[in-house]
């Protein structure tokens, strides 16, 4: 064969499902969507790799690549959705400094637009029985658990001293209560949800 001169081409053409460089976030980041999306509409952990990748318009290779296996894409949306609520919740309390103003904070962070999606209430729903018998999301729930309490404590103890344990233990039993009313059916929306529990801190508040 005759030489121009020029180099060899080199083969460089992709496998179709490998990852291209840079774009790992961004498909980690729609996979997770799409979890929370077949999740919620789904109503039931009983979905498969495939329903999820499809769903975020990718192959099935590609997420089993970016997270190896069923449980630990739940679990990257459970984080996601905690996350999320922190979030919520440290842009609310940024402009609280009243221990009531912090209070009624928290509560509004819990039924923000994106913590009270219909498909995100689902999902955390569903999250909870996986908590049962995955460690790793029995640690994520306690660690919500934690941080719901703490901003509740810190707000109520300066306005109920000893009783603000047990208002912040009946507030958290309240939002839960309220999550699962929601995911069950359409008779409350996030503003009838926040007044629900506005009413109880009505009644227990001096």
């Amino acid at each position: 064969m005759v030489s121009f001169g020029f180099p060899a081409a080199v083969h460089t053409e992709r496998c179709p499902y490998m990852p291209k460089l840079g774009a790992e976030p961004i498909r980690k980041a729609a996979l997770i969507n799409a979890t929370i999306a077949t999740v919620g509409r789904k109503g039931s952990l009983d979905v498969t790799v495939a329903q999820i990748a499809r769903e975020a318009g990718m192959s099935t290779a590609l997420a089993h690549h970016y997270f190896g296996s069923k449980e630990r894409i739940f679990l990257a949306a459970m984080r996601h959705i905690l996350t999320q609520y922190r979030d919520t919740a440290s842009v609310a309390l940024k402009g609280a400094e009243a221990p009531r103003d912090r209070l009624f904070a928290v509560v509004r962070a819990s039924f923000g637009a994106e913590n009270f999606a219909r498909e995100t209430i689902a999902s955390w729903l569903n999250f909870y029985a996986l908590a049962l018998v995955e460690p790793e999301a029995g640690r994520l729930l306690r660690v919500y658990h934690r941080r719901l309490r703490s901003n509740l404590m810190v707000a109520l103890r300066p306005l109920v001293g000893a009783e603000a344990a047990g208002i912040a233990r009946t507030l958290g039993a309240l939002i839960d209560g309220v999550y699962l009313r929601a995911a069950l059916s359409d008779d409350i929306d996030a503003h009838a949800a926040e007044t629900l529990i506005l009413d109880y801190l009505g009644k227990v508040l001096p």
